[in-house]
């Protein structure tokens, strides 16, 4: 019998290799089965400790500019080939940096995020996996283009201040400074939106409250968005505004598409699901093992357990999930795959003890366990 396991991580509790590893142990106490496990993330916050930890890169850090202008750590992982970097532009955009009443959207700026970019262009990656989501930003990536070297002069012949509030007075744009080892990078953009850059569904309107933007800004805001799509179509000669994802991450994914070379906006599952091989291992599986901290009808959503049951009903394979809690909504993952699912926690506890990393641990080794015991009997 061969399993393969992809588990999200238990947010606070166990990470995605360590909830893998332990239903691992558990299927081996009660069966001789060749066992996988892969990371498993959807492209989100946690998908960079994943990939990093599941596939056996490193960490490394950097000072950079976060979106508030105030120099911020910023963490990102290296694969083993030393190409790959693995980043989350929230660590350096994210609307985290600040609270909620700190945030300007005049000023807040992606420039941290070209940082990033630079640094690991300077240690030789030249494949990229960037997660867009959770961002401060709404300035169409103005400010990571800057980072990057790109002059973007105003009328009067000064470089355009950081954030959206000079969008609408840009004369000119040059990317001749920008690294020529650009044009060797291949960049898979992690972004779930398919909102256009502007107008009533894009990144202003959609997005823009969340970040500060109040509702009698927005039509201002929109205007600046536009016209940088303007002077970028002149200087580019190319038109991205109304792309699915252009509006992600406050443009940022509008950045990418127009002034990268090659660059991939795509669900954060299939990046993931991608990156780790997946789908070559679950060709010959008899059973896969998916789950994360709470199941419920979000999970059926395109949230990483769900992208895993699609992949393996490919193939025609059993999936079952293993999670920390399961809600009574959650028997809509049937219907996506999910053949079966059972929460992990063996008792009356307090979701404090249940979330310790050596109760979660022991309680999916000893799930996992008993679910095995009772295929053996089939």
């Amino acid at each position: 019998m061969k399993v393969v396991i992809a588990m999200d991580s238990f947010k606070g509790s166990m990470s995605s290799m360590e909830a893998g590893n332990a239903a691992k142990a558990g299927i081996e106490k009660a069966c001789n089965a060749k066992v996988v496990v892969k990371p498993l993330a959807d492209g989100g916050e946690g998908t960079t400790e994943a990939l990093v930890e599941g596939l056996g890169g490193r960490f490394v850090t950097a000072e950079v500019t976060g979106a508030p202008g105030k120099k911020v750590t910023v963490k990102y992982g290296i694969l083993q080939d030393n190409k790959t970097a693995i980043m989350e532009m929230a660590e350096a955009a994210g609307i985290t940096l600040a609270k909620q009443e700190e945030l300007n959207p005049l000023t807040a700026t992606t420039y941290g995020v070209g940082e990033m970019i630079l640094d690991a262009l300077k240690r030789g990656c030249r494949k990229f996996m960037i997660g867009i989501g959770g961002s401060m930003t709404s300035e169409g990536g103005v400010g990571m283009l800057q980072a990057l070297g790109a002059e973007i002069l105003l009328q009067d012949g000064c470089f355009a201040t950081p954030g959206i509030q000079d969008l609408d007075r840009i004369a000119s744009i040059n990317t001749k400074n920008m690294p020529k080892e650009l044009q060797d990078c291949h960049f898979q953009i992690a972004c779930d939106v398919k909102n256009p850059l502007c107008g009533e569904n894009g990144a202003v309107y959609v997005f823009g409250a969340q970040k500060g933007i109040r509702k009698e800004q927005k039509a201002l805001f929109d205007k600046k968005m536009a016209y940088f799509a303007d002077k970028t179509k002149e200087y580019t000669g190319k038109d991205y505004r109304t792309e699915a994802g252009a509006g992600a991450a406050g443009g940022l994914g509008f950045a990418f598409l127009s002034y990268f070379e090659k660059v991939e906006l795509k669900p954060g599952i299939d990046i993931v699901l991608d990156a780790i091989g997946l789908e070559q291992e679950i060709k010959d599986a008899d059973i896969v093992i998916t789950g994360e901290g709470l199941l419920d009808s979000q999970t059926a959503m395109g949230k990483a357990p769900a992208g895993v049951a699609c992949l393996a009903k490919k193939y025609g394979v059993m999936v079952l999930a293993l999670a920390g809690g399961v809600t009574k909504e959650a028997v809509v993952c049937n219907a996506i795959g999910i053949d079966a699912f059972f929460p992990i926690v063996r008792g009356i506890t307090t979701r404090e003890e249940a979330m310790k990393k050596e109760n979660a641990k022991e309680n999916m080794t000893l799930a996992a366990e008993q679910v095995f015991r009772l295929l053996q009997l089939s």
